[in-house]
């Protein structure tokens, strides 16, 4: 019996040890993991430069608390803000709780309440990122949600024109919406929704918790897009493994959060916090982006060549190495014949499947999981027939 909670629908897999762009299950089974821990170990399992640097970490302190200041803090914030073109970081345990943070500051700095956010979006499972969240099946069973979140049709401007109003204090979204199956924002409609806040006094806030720190080939997926945020959240990918999220915030916010105003016990932990330097120090190098950009459109091009004449395969989306395949009917039995093959990856929604491979995979990698992909959606497809 077990003593957990039943919160998640666990695989049959058990790691026993993990490195790179592989997990070693405790039966032996060596398998290609390309969810990456959910888009978290971005350089790969146990990357050497942030094994080196917790290690160093770990012989100074672990813990002190949020009262001493701490150089390293300091340091981990000027990355993310001079990546981001923002000024103020705060740091948190999760993108949940980076998602929480942003969105009382905007409501405090605004003086407004009204939140819109965007159907088949995901901002986490607390109570105001799980209100902010575009999913029915996230808030089944918890009563009444707060009401000031107001859902709107991802990519339709009319609609979100439509619904801004005196009273808007924030939008959220995703510009490119990963939970919910990866869709991709159009340059039409996030400049729009940017022009649009701007004029209303409305801030703009871009989760990034699953594109960010390098996931789609750029440090934040809205700097393709040409983007102006007033407030970025961060997860995932900031600290290898290790917990830690973060907003990212304009100098005109700074009074809003005074002391006192919002706070935390273990967020920017001196272990997470000397993991996400480790982390950004490597990936926000113009070398590496450029690494990873090729090996993002040499894996985008061999799906496209590989897979979308198979039946049932009905689009590949993306953007760097966040890929979503889109397939007519779920794609449970998908994963887990993947899973029997030795190649793991994610589902978004119940029709796409996610693939989050390391940011420095390698092409031979890349070769293994599109061929064992086409071997099961052929698999798959015959099956249905």
């Amino acid at each position: 019996m077990s003593h957990l909670f039943p919160t998640y629908a666990r695989w049959e897999v058990e790691p026993q040890s993990a490195k790179g762009a592989y997990i070693t299950a405790t039966d032996g089974k060596k398998y290609l993991d390309f969810t990456s821990g959910i888009g978290v170990c971005n350089l790969g399992h146990c990357p050497p430069q942030v094994e080196e640097a917790v290690q160093n970490q770990l012989q100074r302190f672990w813990h002190v608390s949020n009262l001493f200041p701490q150089s390293a803090q300091e340091q981990a914030a000027k990355m993310l803000a001079d990546a981001a073109g923002l000024d103020k970081v705060f740091f948190s345990n999760s993108g949940a709780e980076a998602n929480e943070a942003a969105i009382k500051l905007a409501r405090k700095a605004t003086g407004r309440s009204k939140v819109l956010s965007f159907t088949k979006s995901f901002h986490g499972r607390t109570f105001g990122s799980m209100a902010a969240t575009g999913q029915d099946k996230i808030k089944h069973g918890f009563g009444p949600m707060l009401e000031t979140f107001v859902h709107l049709p991802f990519n339709d401007l009319d609609a979100f024109m439509q619904a801004i109003d005196e009273n808007t204090a924030a939008v959220i979204l995703e510009v490119i919406q990963g939970e919910g199956g990866i869709n991709v924002g159009s340059q039409a409609f996030l400049s729009g929704v940017e022009k649009a806040c701007k004029a209303n006094g409305t801030l703009l806030i871009i989760d990034e918790i699953q594109t960010g720190i390098g996931r789609t080939g750029k440090p934040f997926a809205f700097q393709h897009y040409q983007l102006k945020p007033d407030i970025i959240s961060v997860a995932k990918g900031l600290g290898s493994g290790f917990p830690i999220g973060a907003i990212i915030g304009k100098e005109e916010l700074v009074d809003a959060f005074g002391p006192g105003s919002h706070g935390t016990t273990f967020g920017g932990n001196p272990l997470a916090v000397s993991a996400a330097i480790a982390t950004m120090e490597t990936i926000f190098t113009e070398s590496f982006l450029e690494e990873s950009n090729a090996i993002g459109d040499y894996l985008f091009k061999k799906l496209e060549d590989k897979l979308s004449h198979i039946a049932g395969v009905n689009e590949i989306r993306g953007l760097g190495l966040m890929i979503g395949i889109e397939i007519t009917g779920n794609v449970a039995g998908v994963l887990s014949e993947l899973r029997s093959k030795g190649l793991i990856v994610l589902p978004a929604g119940e029709n796409v499947v996610r693939l989050l491979p390391p940011l420095n995979s390698k092409k031979i990698e890349i070769d293994q999981a599109v061929e064992l992909l086409e071997e099961t959606f052929i698999n798959q497809s015959t099956a249905k027939k």
